[in-house]
């Protein structure tokens, strides 16, 4: 006898909708917060304000973590993982960033930034070798690095110079992004919520001192709209966006979670063209198609084979 398919019920199809839902806010949270960083360094200096973004950031996700009765590690091996990742998860990849948008749109900033998938397939192959060679992903890699390419080597012939030096940071920070995607896989067995907030924590520690003696913030007097974007910065597009990522992890699973990767790029530029008044040139439109197929074609599942029935 052949088994008909199920049918969901309107309860299983409504809570899809919401998981889908709330993975387009997240999309849009983080495709936000590079708008978030453009209008915040106009009055706040790089470092103070990432260093502001990961107390704020840090200090709401452990407020989460012990509200939901989670207890962080004791041993120092763990705490020294959670400053390593906070290195390459914070602490450079956001002052990179942050220093970057004082000279780079918004927009290509999403653009470079939209990558570390593929950097992350990259460094996997290189140092882990963990991750399988498909002709998928070798296209991906490809697509993407073209993209790449297309962006930082059209875009950076009308800024020679700082402008170009800004561009290949958000690479750099990509990479860190890459580093920090494999590196994080040393955390299994924790709850999801205890690495980030531990990591951001660790990360404050490290910014804080430097904010203080670099730039010495008691001394700004930034203006409203740049401590506004810095609040939404860290509250919207880190604490909360967190917060929908780990549930998100759980309904929808890690390979329909990284939907947000490319889904966010195109939101990311649309809001610095609507909010801010940014526009991109021809190769940067085509060096974003090339990224964002390249993206998908890197974090899509492969087709199954055939299903076995019961």
């Amino acid at each position: 006898m052949t088994s008909r398919p199920e049918r969901k019920s309107v309860g299983e199809n409504s809570n899809t909708a919401k998981e889908l839902l709330l993975l387009l806010i997240l999309s849009t949270l983080w495709g936000a917060s590079y708008s978030f960083i453009k209008v915040g360094v106009e009055t706040i200096p790089p470092v103070t304000l990432i260093a502001a973004r990961t107390v704020i950031a840090g200090l709401i996700l452990t407020g989460v973590a012990r509200w939901r009765g989670l207890n962080f590690p004791g041993d120092r091996r763990t705490w020294a993982r959670f400053l390593f990742q906070a290195c390459l998860n914070s602490v450079i990849p956001f002052t990179l960033i942050a220093w970057a948008e004082q000279t780079t749109d918004a927009g290509l900033a999403a653009i470079l930034n939209s990558t570390s998938p593929i950097f992350a397939f990259l460094l996997t192959l290189l140092v882990t070798r963990h991750e399988a060679v498909t002709g998928c992903k070798l296209f991906g890699v490809a697509a993407g690095l073209l993209g790449t390419c297309l962006v930082v080597g059209m875009q950076a012939l009308d800024g020679l110079g700082h402008q170009m030096w800004a561009q290949l940071a958000i690479v750099a920070a990509t990479v860190c992004y890459a580093g920090a995607a494999i590196f994080g896989r040393n955390f299994k067995g924790l709850d999801p919520m205890l690495p980030a907030a531990g990591s951001l924590l660790c990360g404050a520690a490290i910014l804080v001192p430097v904010s203080l003696a670099l730039d010495q913030p008691w001394t700004l007097v930034p203006s409203t709209r740049s401590v506004l974007a810095l609040l939404a910065l860290s509250v919207v597009s880190t604490a909360l966006a967190f917060v929908i990522y780990f549930r998100l992890v759980q309904t929808l699973g890690s390979i329909g979670t990284t939907a947000q990767a490319y889904l966010r790029v195109p939101i990311g530029v649309a809001i610095g063209i609507l909010f801010l008044g940014e526009t991109l040139a021809s190769t940067a439109w085509l060096g974003l198609g090339c990224i964002v197929v390249g993206v998908a074609a890197m974090t899509l599942p492969a087709p199954r084979a055939a299903r076995r029935h019961a």
